[in-house]
């Protein structure tokens, strides 16, 4: 159901690192990603749904009834369009961190993206757990009591302290290499203590 962090090893053998090192030796970039596999077979639905839209248009037997035939047409096509966005938006995510932010891109054309600059971020950990029951579905998600995630599978993520006390999750492979990189960007940055 997922693939592995893509990427160079690093010096320490982990995967995720890409790019050359900086001066302490660490990865000047770290990159990782996670993929859920079984949300192609909803974007075969959402295309399934489309195909059927626009058969309905074509091929319309339903010449005196012309209303109950655009709704179903408009509704077929809505419902695929939406289907395929929300399934292919979703299918991946790739994270990057690198000395100023983490950024958080979803699907083939990397949207929707986040940008949190690493001077807003207090702490970060490792989740082993995530689940998009605990997150209300997969995708990109908000709630009030625990703030917002990307979620894309079940399995490890990152989870990200910012300063005005929200938190930001998001699944992905190698999480353990993620963090460390960015606990290791938060020393440098400002001197602040990270919890090992």
């Amino acid at each position: 159901m997922r693939d592995h962090s893509h990427g160079a090893r690093g010096h320490d053998g982990s995967q995720g690192s890409r790019g050359t090192a900086d001066a302490a030796g660490g990865p000047a970039v770290w990159t990782g990603r996670a993929t859920n596999r079984v949300q192609w077979l909803l974007a075969g639905a959402g295309f399934a749904c489309l195909a059927l839209g626009i058969d309905l248009a074509v091929d319309n037997a339903w010449a005196s009834a012309i209303t109950p035939l655009v709704m179903a047409v408009v509704g077929c096509l809505a419902a695929g369009l939406l289907m395929l966005y929300g399934t292919l938006a979703f299918v991946h995510v790739a994270v990057r961190v690198d000395k100023e932010c983490l950024e958080v891109r979803c699907g083939h054309i990397g949207v929707p993206r986040t940008r949190i600059p690493l001077t807003h971020v207090v702490d970060a950990d490792v989740d082993p757990r995530v689940t998009p029951r605990q997150w209300g579905g997969w995708g990109y998600r908000w709630r009030p009591e625990q703030g917002t995630a990307v979620v894309v599978r079940r399995g490890e993520g990152i989870v990200v302290r910012l300063g005005d006390g929200r938190s930001f999750t998001v699944t992905v492979d190698d999480a353990e290499a993620a963090v460390r990189v960015i606990r290791d960007r938060l020393r440098r940055l400002g001197g602040r203590p990270a919890s090992a």
